[in-house]
């Protein structure tokens, strides 16, 4: 991540850690825009978004994650709580055997 949007991202979880979440995934698709290379950013956007109830939104991000890194086991997880909480656990169930295979504990 480049210098000067270091701020920007500082923000941005700080908003996230003190669950202002909807503040926090508008300044990260900020940053997804401006680096949307950084799987780390994709990540906190679609934290952001699971955590004020944007599931269509988390599940789009996490989608295009797991389709481009698909070893990302996190990815994975988040996109299967994210069904889950929709209410399409069968829809996640593959996202959640992935991230188990890989290491991740539910």
């Amino acid at each position: 991540m480049e210098q000067d949007l270091s701020g920007t991202y500082d923000r941005a979880t700080f908003l996230f850690e003190n669950k202002q979440f909807t503040k926090a995934a508008e300044i990260f698709e900020t940053l997804v825009v401006e680096e949307p290379d950084q799987v780390e950013l994709q990540i906190w956007l679609a934290r952001a978004y699971y955590h004020s109830a944007q599931l269509g939104r988390a599940e789009d991000v996490l989608s295009t994650v797991v389709g481009r890194w698909p070893s990302e086991a996190y990815a994975h997880l988040l996109l299967a709580r994210t069904l889950q909480r929709a209410g399409r656990a069968q829809d996640g169930r593959q996202h959640l055997l992935l991230a188990e295979a890989m290491g991740l504990t539910t």
